[in-house]
């Protein structure tokens, strides 16, 4: 009776120890097919974020290349996320892992966003400047035209004038001069730091021309056609002369050197060409031009 005891004892043990391994197996396998599963899983996660992020690269190659100046911002972007690229590809695949690239790239596509939306805007404001300054480049070569035209009859003109026996002037020259408080003198090419033009030219001598107070009416013309200075009228035989001053001196029948300054209006000075014209009352005796840059 004791050894059948003993039989059934070990029995019942045995079935359980087999119960025991076929339930552990069968747990082990579950476990192996749910890591499975979940490394699958994470694999194509991690390629769909892969996917995203080449995609998101893709758009901004796109809006580079339809810049014509380079957008540093656009491409120091495009850069971050070609290294998040790099780096995912190397990467564990893991949920934590994955979690981490997954909140970059939602970082990366709020910055995308913000960036394309400035681009749009950057875009829309240079097409409206460039429209701007093809108008302007139109006006302005339409008033050199005009002002070419000007100046090669106005050349013609003093030619003619300067064998008549009246007085005449050479050598005419307009510059830009910086005032100091000394009273010293500094020519300047700077629209922004001139405080005076200065206009300097010679009377040559005339034998036919009586001696005695003499006047010229000096006259400066500004890129936009103004009349610098007085901006004054006189008329002779029915024709007006606007000047910017009239420089007075005696003439003694002897080459005279004479130097008069005009102001600019309002004291400003724009950048352009400026053309510097003496005149003999209606006549005109020398013409020349400069520029303030």
């Amino acid at each position: 009776m004791k050894n059948n005891g003993n039989n059934t004892g070990l029995k019942v043990a045995l079935g359980i120890a087999l119960v025991l391994f076929v339930a552990t197996g069968i747990y082990t396998s579950k476990l192996y097919k749910e890591k499975e599963s979940t490394e699958a899983h994470l694999l194509q996660e991690k390629e769909m974020v892969m996917k995203d992020l080449s995609n998101m690269a893709k758009q901004y190659d796109v809006v580079i290349g339809e810049n014509d100046i380079a957008n540093e911002k656009l491409i120091e972007a495009k850069g971050r996320i070609q290294g998040l690229i790099d780096s995912l590809k190397v990467s564990e695949t893991n949920v934590q892992s994955l979690y981490r690239y997954k909140s970059k790239y939602t970082a990366l596509q709020k910055e995308m966003t913000v960036l394309l939306k400035e681009n749009d805007r950057l875009k829309v404001e240079n097409q409206s400047l460039s429209t701007s300054l093809d108008s302007t480049r139109v006006r302005l070569e339409e008033r050199t035209m005009f002002t070419d035209s000007l100046l090669v009859q106005n050349t013609a003109l003093a030619e003619v004038v300067s064998n008549a026996s009246v007085l005449s002037a050479v050598s005419l020259e307009g510059f830009g001069v910086i005032e100091r408080n000394s009273g010293k003198l500094i020519p300047t090419e700077s629209a922004r730091r001139a405080d005076k033009i200065r206009v300097c030219f010679t009377v040559p001598k005339n034998k036919l021309v009586e001696g005695g107070e003499q006047e010229l009416y000096i006259q400066v013309i500004d890129p936009n056609n103004n009349t610098m200075g007085a901006n004054e009228q006189i008329e002779f035989d029915e024709k007006v002369l606007n000047y910017s001053m009239v420089s007075k001196f005696n003439y003694e029948n002897t080459s005279l050197n004479i130097c008069e300054f005009v102001a600019g209006n309002d004291n400003k000075f724009e950048k352009g060409r400026y053309i510097v014209n003496v005149f003999n009352k209606k006549d005109l005796v020398a013409t020349s031009e400069f520029t303030l840059k």
